[in-house]
C-alpha cells in the first residue's frame, strides 16, 4: 500500500526474540491489552489494564484473525501477514483511511532484541495533522508500551 504518512518507532529489549514474541502476539483489546507500567495502569479501571503474564489462549494468532482495537467501539485490526517469531502485519480501515501496522523483531546479540514498529496511513486528508499530533501520540503510545513490556519482562 502506498502511504501518505509513515511512522517508524523502535525499542530494544534485554530479552531474546523467543521471549518477546509471546507478549507481542497477544496484544490487543479483549486480549492482553496494551502494556503500560504498573503505576500508570493503577489509575485505569481494572478491565482496561493489560495482562501481566503470557496467556496461552492468545498465542495462536493466524493470518485472517481479527483483533479488536481501542480506536473506537468497532475498530479492529486484521492479521495480514505473520512470520512466527519474527513479524506481524496488521491492517485496518478507519473511515476512508487504510492503515497497516507492523511489528518486526531483530536479534541484536545474545539476549538483546530490537523491535521495530511501523504505522502506514493513506489516504490522509490533513497530512500535517497526522505528522504532528499523530506522530506525538504514536511516539507516546509506543514508549508507554515498551516501558510496560520491559517491566513485565523483568518480573518473569
Amino acid at each position: 500500500m502506498p502511504a501518505d504518512v509513515v511512522m517508524d518507532r523502535g525499542a530494544t529489549f534485554a530479552a531474546p526474540a523467543e521471549v518477546l514474541w509471546p507478549w507481542l502476539v497477544q496484544l490487543g483489546k479483549q486480549r492482553s491489552g496494551w502494556y503500560l507500567r504498573r503505576r500508570i495502569e493503577r489509575v485505569l479501571p481494572r478491565k482496561r489494564r493489560a495482562l501481566r503474564h503470557v496467556e496461552p489462549r492468545w498465542q495462536g494468532l493466524a493470518v485472517g484473525d481479527v483483533v479488536p482495537d481501542w480506536g473506537g467501539a468497532h475498530e479492529t485490526f486484521e492479521v495480514l501477514a505473520l512470520d512466527p517469531g519474527r513479524s506481524i502485519v496488521y491492517g485496518s480501515q478507519r473511515g476512508r483511511t487504510r492503515l497497516t501496522w507492523s511489528i518486526t523483531l531483530t536479534e541484536q546479540g545474545p539476549g538483546l532484541t530490537r523491535v521495530f514498529f511501523r504505522l502506514r496511513l493513506a489516504p490522509i486528508k490533513r497530512r500535517w495533522l497526522a505528522e504532528s499530533v499523530g506522530e506525538f501520540f504514536d511516539a507516546l503510545t509506543i514508549a508507554g508500551m515498551a516501558a510496560g513490556l520491559r517491566e513485565r519482562l523483568a518480573q518473569t
